[in-house]
């Protein structure tokens, strides 16, 4: 991707490329057997769910577009990555807390959300909130199918601050999956602090877009932040939290909210769920001289 392309574009082809595969294609592509993965924290059952992937050529296009090709080929060899491409992972989330279903983001497409869920042992028609933590395309396209809700049963929950900035946008993804749902009056808008349900919490972690949330989640004594996209890939990102990320839409921002926000991980022992780390999305953040460290779990 050359650094003049669109958000909007960028985005769209990563979906479309990742809903060309099926779940069992996009599994073997990742490494991986299954495409979900479950975990109990508490009273909590957490899943994460595989929803797509995709491999993308020269990732200096998209990660450290501040820093020289030399420091960035550095990187990736000190690391034992290769400069030349990468896995892209899309990793919505379900918590399962008393009779809630609760899923965090919807992936590329609402085949791919079905098919996830499908394989998990669920359907749309069961899920009893939809929590965005923000708007762009690949966290948004399954909301909708063909006009329709793909979550026929759902109350929906996203950022105020969000969901007032894209609202005049004119942006496609935008309208073409939240606006018929708006318009019906289904959103909950939070504020940070705000509670989605019982032990979750929404944190404010703007930067990538303009009212970026996360939301902590907390039962039995343990937490873990579901984090969206405020960091985006377990090297470049963590090791190097000062590195400017294509996608950020305020990249100053974005950068201080990364840094600061996986120093609280680091500091206070908080897991992290990421929606673009490998596969299944789940581990810890370790401070690592000046940047930090994915544990996976």
């Amino acid at each position: 991707m050359p650094h003049s392309v669109t958000r909007r574009h960028a985005l769209a082809g990563l979906a479309a490329s990742s809903a060309a595969l099926s779940l069992p294609q996009l599994a073997r592509a990742a490494g991986h057997d299954a495409t979900f993965k479950t975990r109990m924290m508490g009273d909590m059952k957490i899943t994460t769910l595989l929803a797509s992937t995709r491999t993308v050529s020269n990732p200096h296009n998209i990660f450290g577009i501040n820093v020289s090709e030399e420091t960035f080929n550095a990187a990736a060899a000190d690391a034992g990555l290769d400069p030349a491409g990468m896995e892209f992972f899309f990793t919505p989330t379900l918590i399962e807390m008393g009779g809630e279903k609760i899923l965090f983001d919807t992936g590329t497409s609402a085949d791919a959300m079905r098919d996830s869920l499908a394989h998990a042992g669920h359907s749309p028609d069961e899920i009893t909130k939809i929590v965005l933590t923000h708007m762009h395309g690949d966290h948004i396209s399954g909301l909708m199918s063909d006009g329709a809700e793909t979550f026929a049963n759902a109350e929906y929950f996203a950022g105020a601050y969000e969901f007032d900035e894209w609202d005049m946008s004119g942006d496609e993804a935008f309208e073409t999956f939240v606006r018929p749902i708006s318009d019906a009056d289904k959103f909950a808008f939070l504020e940070g602090g705000d509670s989605v349900a019982s032990g979750v919490t929404a944190v404010e972690t703007f930067g990538h877009s303009p009212g970026h949330m996360s939301y902590r989640i907390e039962s039995g004594g343990q937490q873990v932040l579901i984090g969206g996209d405020f960091t985006n890939h377990y090297i470049y990102s963590l090791a190097n939290p000062d590195w400017h990320l294509l996608f950020d839409r305020d990249k100053e921002q974005a950068a201080q909210t990364r840094r600061a926000t996986l120093d609280m991980l680091a500091t206070d022992k908080i897991a992290l769920i990421g929606y673009h780390m490998p596969f299944p999305g789940y581990g810890m953040v370790e401070k690592d001289g000046d940047g930090f460290r994915w544990v996976a779990a």
